[in-house]
């Protein structure tokens, strides 16, 4: 592996253009963005869904990447993108990368975040690297079965950069601005973690996944409630136990009680209406630095 190689993706959703936008523009313009000396490999992710402005074609790209589905060669355009991106950028790739940054754009009132898969120690560092650097919340996503096959889980280290809102579909100066300021953050600190320049924060302050909620449906499938207006536009807040999650036509508010300490997270993300998912919850964690997180980081970044 190449040292320092670092994948920048963007449109892993076709409907996501912000992202894919400002690297096409770098590409064109190569001092554009500060990539901090390292060597930086730009990618689309899913082409055709971005010449379609839609957000797949046949399945959900951000959701293909199962190792045992692309052994068997399972169909369809994003199992066939997902393999080509491994073969072509994949640690045993052609131009190998030891770390992903995958650029997306989301619909809730979620700001700016960063998204971390699981508890890989050199993903936890570089979160906590670009957390200490911007004071994004984390959204650590764990032990969904229902939610797996992310693209940054197949690279040694990966990290999402989600920003907004903003709708499906539009460009926005202040979220390419927002985009752009989160990718050279990740750079500098990969770059700064190579050369032995950095020191984590004693703490990363994560906001653990514990589930998802759906509206309320009838048998055929069709909603018969929405997301409560008290709601609307709470993520990342505490919520008081007696708050409605949702509210029916003629004014009635359904749902159960919330848990103490569940805090919202992308509430009515437009993204997630097929995906059964009205708002997910999460629960603010305080977690102690390890001291194994930032040497498995270097190591990776050191690696020829």
């Amino acid at each position: 592996m190449s040292s320092c190689s670092v994948l920048v993706v963007a449109g892993t959703h076709g409907n996501e253009v912000n992202a894919p936008w400002l690297l096409q523009q770098w590409q064109a313009s190569p001092d554009l963005i500060d990539a901090a000396g390292l060597a930086v490999h730009r990618v689309i992710g899913n082409p055709e869904a971005l010449r379609r402005c839609c957000r797949y074609v046949d399945r959900d790209l951000n959701r293909c990447f199962l190792p045992e589905q692309l052994k068997r060669g399972a169909s369809g355009l994003e199992f066939q993108r997902a393999g080509e991106l491994l073969r072509l950028h994949g640690a045993d790739g052609e131009l190998p990368c030891a770390v992903a940054i995958d650029l997306h754009s989301t619909t809730a009132a979620m700001g700016n975040s960063l998204v971390v898969y699981g508890r890989r120690p050199a993903d936890l560092a570089l979160s906590a690297l670009v957390q200490g650097a911007l004071g994004l919340p984390i959204y650590l996503h764990e032990a969904d079965a229902q939610q797996t096959g992310f693209l940054v889980e197949s690279w040694p280290c990966g990290l999402v950069v989600e920003v907004g809102p903003v709708p499906q579909g539009l460009l926005s100066a202040r979220v390419v601005e927002q985009t752009r300021l989160g990718l050279e953050t990740c750079l500098r600190v990969l770059d700064q973690a190579r050369q032995g320049l950095v020191r984590l924060p004693d703490a990363l302050v994560v906001h653990r996944h514990l589930g998802s909620r759906d509206l309320p449906k009838s048998e055929h499938g069709k909603p018969k409630a929405l997301v409560h207006p008290d709601l609307q536009g709470r993520d990342w807040q505490n919520i008081a136990p007696n708050q409605a999650m949702f509210r029916a036509a003629d004014g009635t508010e359904r749902g159960e009680g919330w848990v103490e300490g569940e805090i919202p997270v992308f509430v009515n993300e437009a993204a997630y209406v097929e995906k059964s998912i009205a708002f997910s919850l999460t629960r603010r964690e305080v977690w102690p630095v390890e001291p194994t997180w930032l040497p498995a980081l270097q190591q990776l970044l050191r690696a020829a």
